[in-house]
């Protein structure tokens, strides 16, 4: 059956690269619309009303993906079908990778105005006060994370917990994104969401920081200084996460990240990630080019587990 879901893996990852997110009916879309829903229902300003919620959710995730994987017992080929259109549905590598090339084309330009409107496809923050250095690192620590989020660790998720780990993953992480900021409102009721999402990501952030060292050199970039920028400096990022994967890219494009971040009403000031120059338009076209070349690793890393998982049973 493994063999079905390595399979199935590999082919959702050419789907997503030949024909990017679904146009109609993203599974994603509707997630977030029911999370709201349910939202409406159970939000108090409280860490136990949001971890029911995260509950309920997350749960039901896990319960709709059994149900979907259930006809995957008649064979290989049906697991291999099921598996590809469940991870065509939850990668995001394809969509990154295009949201990330658009900024590099707006930056080489030097149109800061149309860089500073696409900043909000990619990530949260204010865009208002950054220039075009400042632009161009914001858009690669967002491609760093997201490549993590989007593409290693729903690929490794399936690679272990097939249908219902993909679904699972999907749903911990949308709530993250939903709830799971600091703002005044989810402070406390997103505190579920946002921890789970860290627990889900531990080992996949990891997984994507040892994969963008070994993927470095592909793009002209420096694997020991991925390696070297991934084990000094990832710790001292807030995000227990994040930080992995970022450190490494900082580190292997010989670029700083990090410093004064603006979200909304909020400000932090980051710790360097990296001992390179400023980063420029050129960085986040290598930044793309790495975050491809560490997502085609992480295909063929998730179809091995799942063959290995499979002679274990």
């Amino acid at each position: 059956m493994s063999a079905g879901r390595a399979v199935g893996l590999l082919l959702g990852v050419a789907a997503d690269a030949a024909f990017g997110d679904p146009r109609r009916g993203h599974p994603v879309a509707a997630f977030g619309r029911a999370a709201q829903a349910v939202e409406r229902v159970l939000y108090r300003d409280g860490r136990a009303a949001g971890a029911v919620h995260a509950a309920v959710l997350v749960g039901g995730a896990v319960g709709i993906g059994a149900l979907v994987q259930r006809p995957a017992r008649r064979g290989p080929v049906t697991e291999a079908a099921l598996t590809a259109a469940t991870t065509w549905a939850v990668l995001g590598g394809s969509s990154l990778g295009d949201e990330g090339a658009a900024m590099a084309r707006v930056l080489d330009a030097g149109d800061v105005a149309a860089a500073r409107d696409r900043l909000g496809h990619l990530c949260g923050r204010d865009p208002r006060s950054l220039d075009g250095p400042g632009l161009a690192r914001a858009t690669v620590e967002s491609v760093a994370e997201n490549t993590s989020d989007a593409v290693v660790a729903p690929l490794l998720c399936g690679a272990v917990a097939g249908i219902p780990g993909m679904f699972g993953y999907r749903a911990a992480n949308t709530l993250d994104a939903m709830v799971g900021n600091r703002s005044l409102r989810y402070r406390e009721f997103g505190w579920a969401a946002a921890r789970l999402d860290d627990l889900l990501n531990l080992v996949p952030s990891r997984a994507a920081a040892a994969l963008t060292a070994l993927g470095a050199p592909v793009v002209g970039g420096s694997a020991p200084g991925a390696w070297r920028a991934w084990r000094r400096d990832a710790a001292a990022h807030p995000s227990p996460n994040a930080g992995q994967v970022e450190a490494a890219f900082a580190g292997a494009l010989q670029i700083r990240l990090g410093g004064r971040i603006v979200y909304g009403s909020i400000t932090e000031q980051r710790p360097i990630l990296g001992d390179g120059r400023t980063a420029d338009a050129g960085d986040v076209t290598r930044g793309v080019e790495l975050s491809r070349v560490v997502g085609a690793a992480a295909a063929v890393l998730a179809a091995g587990l799942a063959l290995l998982a499979g002679r274990r049973r």
